[in-house]
């Protein structure tokens, strides 16, 4: 036997061996034997492959209890399916498998768990089957009730358990490289440690998630499969958002949650990257692409290339009929397995996602209204086979739709709106390059997305729009588009935030081609925990302070100066007769703090300018609220805004700030507000 396994060994027999002093403690268990056993609590778990290597996850608490339950009512589990995970996936009890409910995943394992070893690396204990487990517990029931303790047994892959004692139990690993050829389980090997129970395992059991969903957000991704540093997918970064959504309902809305006036939101991904990269389109570029920096030249074709991908008319319509029918198709979903939802929708993109939405939803159209272009005698089709163009076709259509006579447009303005694909607006607008919607008038098509690209229409209309770090401002103004009227407004949705990192390179503003002619900050979102980081606090007081002290030394030195130069006596006599006649002047009005603990403020350092932006009409896009917000950047941020860039356009998924500036306003609408701080 080697050192190790006699150490081992030794270390055993000590644990068995009785002191002199503890002789009526076995008496009592030998008295008492049978009543110490008690059978072990299970607990559900699911694995999951993560970084190449498999790791099993715990069910939350409540989905353990209720996969508990049906596997108890029933003795044949097949065709028993219970959801878990706020109704994301199902688990079918019978397979032991679960599935994702509204995305492609693969199916994962599901496993009854009530044993456990230590696993070789990192140290995560790792469940044993649930028929091993079986035989562990028989074998543990009899040592216990018979007090007869190093009972060995032999697992599937034939390594050795012994169960030295209720505390002392190993599992020994065979020793790597040895001859498997006849070999004999032994007890050689590094012993790893055996636990019976969750209870005794080093684990993190997740709390359930409340039944009740107030509201759904449909999540959208930007370019590439990958949305964080780490490579991960949009489902698992959605989860992270989830997650931090979860946590602050119970910081932030906890009276509301204790009164049971909410539940929770629900936020699920949709994914347009893989349809799209499964038409084919990869083996093409795939054979005309060089050989050289190989890694380098396949992120580009698989990220990069997105962008592109959306200006090309073809793939263009490929993913906004993607996004548009997978979001349908999730929606209807949805309602199927929640009947009693009564909450409403929204919508959120990130980088390009965020222009994909905002294309779809300039080009929806209100379901409402009296749509006259579908009792036209004639389709687009119908002009499309007599040979009409583009442009002529969308003149005809929208002329049948708004039933407004088109002739006090000058041919100039209708040549440069349809060679820039920009509105064609009524005669009444002068600037026919913006987005406009001014007035009780009926404009005519905006079309700010693609030409050729028709826009299909989503069974929703969305609450809020949320966009992270976006270029939309930055897409408009390449298609020529100057300013956007301050009276347009979404067809279908009402609200619109521009949610940015100050670092972010790939985000712009959307306020400035509102109004043009002023320059002003956007708002700056608070802290998750309450007014500013420190550190900006510490800048607004420095520049301040350098204000105040540029301001005395000026206001010194015009004295010293008036003193040098003032007048003979007599009319010094009289100027500060006519002076002490003139009323002093009122003090500057204090700029009002903000109605709430956690409210936006414009982003300046100046408080005249910030009250200023702060109520400056940046029109009805966001129905008169403000549209543009920007995130606090980090103290360790401000050290280097180029270090941080890229981090700062995949930081959103974990924002809290990011997060709690979603929950408010969609609460909002429900008349329900953030909990004030306790004094």
């Amino acid at each position: 036997m080697s050192t190790e396994g006699q150490q081992q060994e030794q270390l055993s027999q000590s644990d068995l061996s009785p002191s002199s002093n503890s002789s009526s403690s076995f008496e009592i268990i030998d008295m008492d034997a049978a009543s110490l056993y008690e059978p072990v609590s299970p607990h559900w778990f699911y694995c999951k492959i993560i970084d190449s290597k498999e790791t099993w996850i715990p069910f939350n608490a409540e989905d353990s209890h209720r996969l508990e339950e049906a596997y108890g009512s029933e003795k044949d589990c097949n065709g028993k399916v219970v959801p878990t995970d706020g109704g994301r996936y199902d688990v079918h009890l019978g397979e032991r498998m679960r599935y994702a409910v509204y995305w492609d995943e693969l199916a994962s394992e599901v496993r009854r768990c009530t044993w456990f070893y230590k696993g070789d690396k990192d140290n995560k204990y790792v469940p044993y089957s649930e028929s091993f487990s079986q035989q562990l517990e028989e074998t543990y029931m009899l040592a216990v009730t018979l007090d007869e303790w190093k009972k060995k047994l032999e697992s599937p892959n034939r390594e050795i358990i012994i169960l030295h004692n209720p505390k002392l139990m190993v599992h020994y690993h065979p020793v790597a490289g040895s001859d498997e050829w006849g070999s004999v389980p032994t007890e050689q090997g590094r012993p790893r440690t055996v636990k019976r129970g969750v209870e005794n395992i080093s684990v993190d059991i997740p709390c359930g998630e409340p039944l009740k969903i107030d509201h759904l957000v449909f999540v959208v991704h930007g370019i590439g499969p990958a949305c964080d540093l780490r490579f991960r997918s949009i489902v698992q970064c959605v989860n992270d958002f989830r997650g931090v959504s979860l946590n602050l309902l119970q910081t932030h809305f906890k009276k509301a949650q204790e009164q049971q006036q909410i539940g929770r939101v629900e936020f699920l991904p949709v994914n347009w990257h893989s349809p799209l990269h499964s038409t084919g389109v990869d083996v093409d570029l795939r054979r005309i692409t060089l050989p050289s920096i190989n890694r380098l030249r396949h992120f580009t074709n698989d990220t990069i290339l997105d962008v592109f991908f959306y200006n090309s008319p073809t793939y263009c319509q490929t993913i906004v009929d993607t996004v548009a029918s997978e979001m349908n198709r999730i929606y209807k979903l949805f309602l199927q397995r929640n009947p009693n939802f009564k909450g409403g929708v929204s919508i959120a993109g990130h980088s390009l996602g965020s222009l994909i939405l905002f294309d779809l939803l300039t080009n929806q159209k209100d379901p409402l209204e009296n749509n006259d272009s579908e009792k036209a005698l004639c389709t687009d089709r119908d002009l499309q086979e007599m040979g009409i163009p583009l442009g002529p076709r969308k003149k005809i259509l929208n002329y049948f739709k708004n039933g407004e006579n088109t002739e006090g447009i000058n041919k100039s303005n209708q040549q440069s709106a349809l060679g820039r694909n920009l509105p064609v607006l009524s005669e009444k607008i002068k600037d026919c390059n913006s987005i406009d919607g001014a007035g009780n008038d009926e404009y005519l098509d905006i079309s700010i997305g693609q030409a050729s690209v028709k826009y299909p229409r989503l069974i929703y209309k969305p609450d809020i729009f949320f966009a992270f770090g976006s270029p939309i401002g930055m897409f408009l103004t390449v298609r020529g588009l100057k300013r956007i009227d301050p009276n347009y407004k979404l067809p279908t949705c009402k609200g619109f935030f521009n949610i940015y990192h100050p670092f972010d390179p790939v985000a712009y503003r959307i306020e400035p081609m509102v109004v043009p002619d002023v320059e002003f900050e956007p708002m700056l979102i608070p802290h998750h925990k309450g007014r500013k980081r420190m550190h900006l606090e510490l800048r607004e007081g420095l520049t301040r302070m350098s204000m105040d002290l540029k301001n005395n030394v000026l206001s010194s030195l015009r004295m010293a100066w008036k003193s040098f130069t003032r007048a003979p006596y007599p009319a010094l006599q009289a100027t500060e007769a006519a002076a002490a006649e003139e009323p002093e002047p009122e003090p500057e009005p204090v700029p009002e703090k903000p109605s709430g603990w956690w409210s936006y403020v414009p982003a300046g350092d100046s408080p005249v300018a910030n009250k200023e932006a702060a109520s400056i009409n940046v029109g009805m896009l966001n129905g008169g609220q403000r549209i543009d917000y920007v995130l606090q950047e980090k103290p360790i941020e401000s050290f280097n805004e180029y270090l941080f860039a890229l981090q700062s356009h995949l930081c959103y998924w974990e924002s809290e700030d990011t997060v709690l500036l979603v929950l408010k306003e969609i609460y909002q609408i429900q008349g329900i507000f953030l909990d004030q701080p306790a004094q």
